[in-house]
Parts: C-alpha cells; sequence; structure tokens
C-alpha cells in the first residue's frame, strides 16, 4: 500500500495519501477535535491540496482518537472574538464556516466523512457537507447551540436535507443526541460499521470509489448537486446564515454571553460526555 504523509505540513490536522485516496483527519483528539481557527485552515488547505492532486480519486475526512469533532473550538472563540463587531463575526464565519463547508459540498470528488465517537455541531456540519457518511456503531450526532448559546443553529442548516424536515426540528428543539443506528435507519448515514473496523472499512469503500472513472464520477456529483440547488438547497443555507447572523445579536444570546463562557462550554461538553 502506497501511503505518503503530508502530515508534517500541518500541526492540527493529518494528510495522507493512500493510493488514491487522500485522508484528512481533524487531529486534536485531548481537545476531542475541537475546530479551532488553524485547523479549519488547514482543513480546508489540506481539501484544495486534495483536489488538486491528480492522483486523488476519493478524499476521506475524519478524525483522531476518540472523537470526530465536538464542534467550533467555544472556548478560543469566547477569548479571541468575544468583543468582535458584527461585520468581523460576518467575515470570519462566512470564510472558515460558511465557506469552508460549501468547499466540501463542491468539492469536485468524492468525499466519504468517517465519523466516530462525538459529532457535535460544527462537526456534524462537515460530516454531513460530505457525500457520504460511515459511521461506527459508537458514533452518534447532535447540535445543541440552539439552547446552549441561543444562536439558530450552526451556521449552515444542512440539517432538513440529510434527515427530513420534523427529525431536524425534534434534534434542533431538543438538543439530543441522535445515535448512529437511527442516524442510519433515517437515511444520514450510510454504513454503520463496528468500530474496530471503521478505518478499514471506510478505506476499502473509497478505494472502491477511487477505482471508478473519475470525471464520470464529478459530472454525476455536479449533476447530483444542482438538483438540489434547483430545489432551493444553496439558497436556503445562505439565508439561514444570515438568520444565524441576526440571532447573535438578541437578547437571548446576550444572556448567554453575559453569563460568562463556562456555562456554554459546560452545555458543549455535555453534549460529547
Amino acid at each position: 500500500m502506497n501511503i505518503m504523509t503530508g502530515g508534517t505540513d500541518y500541526s492540527m490536522i493529518l494528510y495522507e495519501r493512500i493510493g488514491a485516496v487522500a485522508r484528512i483527519l481533524h487531529n486534536r483528539p485531548q481537545q476531542r477535535n475541537a475546530e479551532n481557527t488553524l485547523l479549519l485552515d488547514e482543513q480546508d488547505d489540506a481539501l484544495s491540496r486534495a483536489i488538486a492532486d491528480p492522483a486523488v480519486k476519493a478524499i476521506i475526512i475524519g478524525g483522531t482518537g476518540d472523537h470526530f469533532s465536538a464542534g467550533h473550538d467555544i472556548k478560543e472563540g469566547m477569548a479571541e472574538r468575544k468583543g468582535s463587531s458584527v461585520e468581523q463575526r460576518w467575515e470570519y464565519e462566512t470564510r472558515r464556516y460558511f465557506g469552508y463547508a460549501m468547499n466540501i459540498f463542491d468539492c469536485p470528488k468524492p468525499t466519504i466523512a468517517q465519523v466516530q465517537g462525538a459529532c457535535v455541531a460544527g462537526g456534524f456540519m462537515v460530516a454531513n457537507m460530505c457525500d457520504l457518511v460511515v459511521a461506527s456503531d459508537d458514533a452518534f450526532f447532535a447540535d445543541p447551540v440552539c439552547r446552549s448559546l441561543a444562536a439558530a443553529s450552526v451556521e449552515v442548516l444542512i440539517h432538513p436535507y440529510v434527515m427530513g424536515l420534523r427529525k431536524a426540528k425534534e434534534f434542533l428543539f431538543t438538543g439530543e443526541r441522535m445515535l448512529a443506528e437511527e442516524a442510519h435507519r433515517i437515511g444520514m448515514v450510510n454504513r454503520v460499521i463496528p468500530r474496530a473496523e471503521l478505518e478499514s472499512a471506510t478505506l476499502a469503500l473509497a478505494e472502491k470509489i477511487a477505482e471508478g472513472p473519475a470525471f464520470a464520477f464529478a459530472l454525476t456529483k455536479r449533476s447530483l448537486n444542482r438538483t438540489a440547488d434547483m430545489q432551493g438547497m444553496r439558497a436556503a443555507l445562505s439565508a439561514h446564515f444570515d438568520t444565524h447572523q441576526l440571532s447573535h445579536a438578541t437578547q437571548e444570546a446576550s444572556g448567554v454571553r453575559e453569563r460568562g463562557s463556562a456555562a456554554a462550554i459546560a452545555g458543549g461538553k455535555s453534549a460529547v460526555q
């Protein structure tokens, strides 16, 4: 097996090329792979690198350690962007949250999310922008930010498109976890794999896809994504991003900030533990 590792180029992710498959892994396991600014920047750079590499025919996005990702790094956000203006928040989140997520969706090569443990909030957003999702039998999904931060969900409201409208409302209003088996039952997850076999099974799927006709797959993916766009998905995602920004300026959200970051961080941790 031909493995080329580019991990020395990055500090918050691991990048590997295994034959015709690129694997991009969140690599902050001690922080439950919380997505700080550097991790997001490196992940997007690695995605561009995989797209530009003609030897890469399929891409896996995953995480090292026990969890896929606990979501955006709330501690960093509270410390470094607490006093941000509306304009500054808009600029930061347009690029790193909405923009980077749409880069995954628009990637011309097939993408597979490899999910174990927690896949929460911003992590949920990243995983569900991939074409396929393979989850371990101990994986779970959650988006508690409506309740914990008084914010209108994460920046990319992909939820109704991957789980259906009614289930999305229940998921967001309650903040409860969805286990891998239920996610598979409703069609949000393609396959559920025993934890010990997750990496090998996801790689085998990626390799099978990589053996196929790359240009035909790119054209097919383009048409499938255009179908969703013509049904209004991209316009709806853009509209929600604006609504999400508005929610940060509400009295409810101000109350969360006044109570301090500790409560918000604790709420985020409870979704993972």
